[in-house]
């Protein structure tokens, strides 16, 4: 089942001036910074850029989290879903999908281990 927002990711064109503007909103540097992912912490909840997709309004996507990513997937396609991206393991443990709601909205799933509520701000 659906737990609570965890993730938004944001596709950048140049991914180190973006670094460096959301270090600049969040008021903090990112925790992660690699080349094909940077992210931050922000009030226990993860702002992400990727150097891939296509910036804009249809360019976010929001994680919701989940216990059992494969489970939550399945039960998204009962519901009337379709796959846009399968399961996958993104490191660390991390793992996402993506799917198209039946009115053509991205909606995206994460298992992630190290989420802890205690930081909710």
């Amino acid at each position: 089942m659906i737990q609570g927002l965890r993730t938004v990711i944001y596709p950048v064109a140049n991914l180190a001036e973006a670094a460096a503007w959301y270090a600049r909103v969040a008021g903090k540097a990112p925790y992660f910074d690699q080349p094909f992912y940077v992210g931050f912490e922000i009030g226990g909840f993860e702002l992400g850029l990727i150097p891939d997709g296509q910036p804009g309004t249809a360019g976010a996507t929001a994680y919701w989290g989940t216990q059992d990513a494969d489970a939550e997937l399945a039960r998204l396609l009962e519901l009337g879903a379709t796959v846009e991206s399968p399961v996958a393991d993104v490191g660390d443990g991390i793992r996402v999908a993506t799917v198209r709601d039946p009115f053509g909205n991205l909606f995206g799933v994460i298992q992630n281990p190290h989420f802890d509520p205690a930081k909710v701000a």
